[in-house]
């Protein structure tokens, strides 16, 4: 059997653009010989709709753009994912579905059954599970259709969420090939995780399945593609590339089962070979995920051009080489804003990180500003010592002057700040987390320092001396980010202990860690959550970001 997979990237709501993409790829792969094709979950509509979906003619325009797709099919079955109406009359309005199309109609419909409400998911908001799965008949073939979620059973999932399961109850019915429309949102390794649960679930069952994941980004979640098809023996047949739009055509029939790793060929030529090695490299599968997070959001918010605050430290190094490499250099202008305190070897790593990028640069010097407000501040502050009031009035200075330039030309403000700094405050609100994309805020420190080597993998974009310096705010004479925090390696430890598992303190000071070490950070968490709610939205790459996952109320004594 002879199936088309088409990895696309859609635009939510955006039906007619979505719609041509899933027919342009729909007839590649029928001109390839595909008897069947398969398209990613909601994918006439864009996942996740969100609150759109309650907007008055927003369902409408799904159906009549799904009509319109459907027109154009012919004798080769099309599946792909739209908003189905729930009009049996009882539970939420809506399914999320997907339609069997064929000679110009919707010959079948199957809605999800099992609907994710942990971590960024929330469709019990807005669907109704499905009461049943059956296989469908469609041009001579039974096909056990699935939607993402429902092939994530028991077995492979951290604790038992469903009683229900949806491939097993279809394999048992009788079905030639188990079909799985997936918008399965990226964090590090997840697609690893994915590979080893569609083997070991398609050597339980005994039957092939193709799996049709979406690529993109969408506002802070990242969708990787990495589609696959698994032979009944569990073995990998063949994989798409990830991070890249992709239409492929795969024989089911071709069982692989002794290709060692079991990740199977990458189809569609040299591109999807870089892909398949960059899998097993977490730290390149990052960078290719920033760097698409990076380039949607600005082509779907409709942005050309970016702007972020260059200071010759790694943070801000790291945004500009992942900005460059999503829309240009030459679409990226850095703004030097040195102060008293800026050092000449910081100032020289921006330029020379600028250059190499063919980046544009600007600067502008902070000092004057910052007199004129310590001055206008004098009577007011009189009698009290400099502290961090006024290290922050610097941050405040820049992001004005980044914010003022975002404002004149229309380009799109990138924040620089990493995940350990936010996570504990070390940023100031309205200062340096000014901006509307948050590109690395998903990365610890010692993350950051890793991409960024692996950025330099081919030869020096990013100055080493970014890289090998201890990292410091120059906010202040001989200032470090040590003086005021742990060791990153020792930090990053322990937060991931803290927010990425939800141990408590005495959890983790259980597994070794110091007890005021721990208490002081899980402190500085719970007191600054209040800055993350005002931070500009972030691209998530670990499986728990600050951000749309993750509910932690402001007002609070839990301790």
């Amino acid at each position: 059997m002879q199936i088309g997979l088409v990895q696309c990237n859609t635009v939510i709501g955006d039906f007619d653009g979505n719609t041509r993409a899933v027919l342009q790829g729909y007839r590649r792969a029928v001109d390839e010989g595909a008897e069947v094709v398969l398209a990613p979950e909601l994918v006439v509509c864009g996942y996740p709709p969100r609150d759109l979906i309650f907007r008055s003619r927003f369902v409408d325009g799904n159906r009549r753009a799904l009509e319109r797709m459907a027109g154009e099919t012919g004798d080769t079955p099309l599946v792909a994912g739209f908003i189905a109406v729930n009009e049996t009359g009882t539970g939420k309005p809506w399914f999320n579905a997907a339609a069997v199309m064929r000679r110009g109609r919707v010959e079948a419909v199957v809605s999800k059954c099992l609907l994710p409400t942990y971590d960024v998911f929330d469709e019990a908001r807005y669907f109704q599970p499905a009461a049943g799965t059956a296989p469908v008949e469609v041009a001579g073939m039974r096909l056990g259709i699935t939607i993402c979620e429902d092939i994530w059973t028991e077995d492979y999932l951290p604790s038992r969420l469903y009683v229900d399961n949806p491939p097993g109850e279809l394999a048992a019915a009788g079905i030639d090939v188990l079909l799985n429309l997936s918008a399965s949102p990226y964090h590090c390794g997840k697609p690893a995780a994915r590979r080893r649960m569609l083997r070991g679930l398609a050597k339980e069952l005994r039957v092939p399945i193709a799996y049709c994941n979406a690529i993109g980004g969408h506002d802070q979640l990242v969708f990787d593609g990495h589609s696959l098809v698994i032979g009944a023996d569990g073995g990998v047949i063949a994989g798409l590339a990830g991070f890249e739009q992709q239409v492929a055509v795969v024989d089911v029939g071709l069982s692989r089962a002794g290709r060692g790793d079991g990740t199977g060929p990458v189809v569609g030529g040299g591109a999807g070979g870089d892909a398949a090695r960059l899998a097993e490299d977490l730290d390149g599968e990052i960078y290719r995920a920033l760097v698409l997070g990076t380039r949607d959001y600005m082509r779907k918010c409709g942005f050309k051009t970016a702007v972020l605050g260059l200071s010759g430290g790694i943070d801000s190094a790291l945004t500009a080489a992942i900005a460059a490499d999503a829309v240009g250099g030459a679409n990226v202008l850095g703004v030097l804003m040195p102060s008293r305190y800026s050092s000449q070897h910081s100032l020289d790593d921006a330029r020379a990180l600028a250059a190499n990028f063919g980046m544009p640069t600007r600067e502008v010097p902070i000092e004057p500003m910052f007199a004129a407000v310590r001055e206008s501040l004098a009577p007011v502050f009189e009698g009290r010592e400099e502290d961090v009031t006024e290290e922050n009035m610097q941050s405040r200075l820049r992001g004005l002057t980044v914010m003022s330039i975002s404002n004149k030309f229309g380009r799109l403000l990138l924040t620089t700040g990493n995940k350990s700094e936010l996570a504990v405050g070390y940023c100031t609100i309205y200062g340096d987390m000014c901006g509307g994309l948050a590109v690395i805020s998903d990365l610890p420190k010692t993350r950051v320092f890793s991409v960024s080597r692996w950025r330099n993998r081919d030869g020096e974009m990013i100055p080493w001396s970014s890289i090998e310096k201890p990292p410091s705010a120059e906010l202040r004479p001989d200032q470090f980010d040590q003086d005021s925090l742990p060791p990153y390696d020792l930090l990053d430890r322990i937060l991931e202990l803290l927010v990425e598992q939800s141990l408590s303190v005495q959890d983790v000071v259980e597994r070794g860690f110091d007890a005021d070490t721990v208490r002081g950070i899980q402190r500085l968490i719970d007191v600054n959550e209040w800055k993350r709610h005002q931070a500009a939205p972030g691209l998530r790459v670990t499986s728990k970001a600050f951000g749309i996952g993750r509910r932690i109320p402001i007002a609070q004594r839990y301790s």
